[in-house]
């Protein structure tokens, strides 16, 4: 629930920029500035962070429970034998850690507010509006600590199986950024945006702090309460959390954050280099729409977030069943994982490009149910709803590649593959948006991405059944075809069924029964996979309601 909360607000967000600031020459130097948040939540929330320190504190777990059952009982800060004391692992853990990790973060983000203005010239050369820019830039710089702080309590927190903090982080940093913005909109222009993604950053640490705090053991524990069995000092879900750090890959030996760390460091760096070369991407496209007239790059940020709503729902099945792939393949069930991934990629298929088809029909009227009001008006609708059909050719791609990843990401060691097919796309995706810009503006820019992500998926998907499982690549590729066909036959209809109607609500609605039926109907015409399964699937639901 959390999590549907953060990604509500997140839309709530958007539209309250798109009210209060339009899309112009400062909603682009706002843009640019959000990249540095952007590229931090990608590297040290959602990826590094997390691949690094769940396992590390996994197997500081692992060891203080294990040395609580060899103590019989006996806390790990107790007096040894030879009068001497034995630090908590989870605790060594962390001053092993933090420490460190808060300094480098923490110069990293001034280095970030001194060298601001180089840093927007060369994220955005033909931006009109760099002063802006810098200015925005030297607040969301701050997230580099606050976000690397917010990552490392959301790392050991989920280690100790608590995920109430860790969801609700991305609901606080939202809430933050959409009050700041009101409260400080007419005295600051798009800086209170900027402002509001600091604070937002400030809100996600102190949201877990207490949390994270309160599983830290004391300092110095108290003999008289670790005597006898009941004194076993082992938080809830120790012991899975144990067997989740052995199987990350640490072994015995070592102090609990040398072992760990110096492990997933390792194992960490082919998922972090294809991160980030995803992430370029969106650094390509506003380094090169820096150079088109003001709001193009407002507009490109618009019509990405209302398209990839749908490849965000398709990932979801992939998230869900990741661990049974997981273990499938740690398992040595090679069978039981190529069907698991292949029903993934067809229901990851069949949900991406029915909103797909969705979004291409009524992207005029979404836009403007969306964001057409306050400084948004219509020529920025137009523009944005345009820039939207464009891009979403390339959603399929983009759900492709999030889901083809994961088994290659599944072993105890990642491959260097997916970062190699990245690189690849990205490749792609430079070459046709420096031709196509020229040309065709920002619809050039978004058509590039489309190939480029495009390119990627495909490699992935050929890699995936040569390198990790054997998936029968061709009839993967031909149902991906069948739904191909079925998506654009259903936008054509909910286009022709939302063109009938003047209201945006009520062609929105009319447009979207009217892809959905005919994507099922086409769908089981041309025999795409996965549609019989759930339609069945529907049908008990629905005898078993009556």
């Amino acid at each position: 629930m959390l999590t549907a909360a953060g990604s509500l607000f997140g839309l709530l967000r958007d539209q309250s920029i798109a009210r209060l600031f339009g899309a112009d020459a400062d909603t682009d130097a706002f843009l640019v500035a959000w990249t540095v948040p952007e590229l931090a939540s990608t590297l040290l929330i959602e990826d590094a962070m997390a691949l690094v320190l769940v396992p590390a504190f996994s197997l500081a777990l692992s060891r203080r429970a294990a040395a609580g059952a060899r103590t019989d009982g006996a806390l790990l800060d107790a007096p040894g034998a030879d009068g001497g004391r034995t630090d908590d692992p989870v605790r060594a853990l962390v001053a092993a850690t933090l420490p460190r990790l808060s300094l480098v973060l923490a110069g990293a983000a001034g280095l970030l507010v001194l060298a601001a203005p180089q840093v927007v010239r060369v994220l955005a050369p033909g931006l009109p509006d760099a002063g802006t820019a810098a200015a925005c830039l030297r607040l969301t710089a701050l997230t580099v600590l606050t976000f690397g702080l917010a990552g490392y309590f959301s790392a050991a927190l989920r280690a100790h199986r608590h995920f109430v903090a860790p969801a609700a982080i991305y609901v606080t940093y939202n809430a933050g950024i959409i009050a700041v913005m009101y409260a400080g909109h007419a005295l600051w222009g798009v800086r209170a945006a900027a402002l509001g993604v600091a604070v937002g950053g400030a809100l996600m640490v102190l949201v877990q702090l207490p949390a994270f705090l309160s599983r830290l053991p004391a300092r110095r524990a108290r003999a008289r309460r670790s005597l006898g069995p009941r004194a076993v000092a082992v938080p809830d879900g120790g012991e899975s959390a144990g067997c989740s750090g052995a199987m990350a890959g640490g072994g015995p030996g070592g102090g609990a954050a040398g072992g760990a760390v110096g492990v997933g460091l390792g194992v960490v760096a082919p998922v972090v280099t294809f991160a980030v070369g995803r992430q370029a991407q969106v650094l390509f496209e506003r380094f090169m729409a820096s150079s088109l007239p003001a709001g193009a790059i407002s507009h490109l940020n618009y019509a990405q977030k209302v398209a990839q709503l749908p490849m965000v729902l398709s990932l979801m099945v992939c998230t869900v069943t990741f661990p049974v792939v997981a273990r499938a393949m740690a398992d040595g069930e090679a069978e039981v994982a190529r069907r698991r991934v292949e029903r993934d990629l067809a229901l990851a298929g069949i949900v991406v490009l029915l909103g797909a088809a969705y979004v291409v029909a009524c992207a005029p009227q979404l836009i403007r149910l969306l964001f057409e009001r306050g400084a948004f008006d219509a020529r920025d609708t137009a523009a944005t709803a345009a820039v939207m059909r464009v891009y979403t050719c390339g959603l399929l791609g983009h759900s492709m590649v999030g889901a083809l990843v994961r088994p290659f990401f599944s072993g105890s060691r990642p491959p260097w593959f997916p970062a190699a097919a990245m690189g690849a796309g990205l490749a792609v995706t430079a070459v046709a948006g420096v031709a196509a810009a020229g040309w065709w503006g920002v619809y050039g820019i978004a058509a590039a991405n489309a190939l480029g992500i495009t390119t990627t998926a495909a490699l992935l998907l050929r890699g995936l059944g040569a390198r990790v499982v054997a998936i029968d690549v061709p009839r993967v590729a031909a149902g991906l075809l069948r739904l191909l066909v079925a998506a654009g036959a259903a936008a054509a209809a909910g286009w022709l069924a939302a063109g009938l109607f003047p209201a945006p609500l009520a062609a929105a609605a009319v447009g979207g029964a009217a892809v959905l039926a005919a994507f099922a109907a086409v769908g089981r015409l041309v025999g795409a996979p996965e549609l019989p399964y759930l339609f069945a699937t529907v049908t008990r639901r629905i005898t078993h309601v009556r």
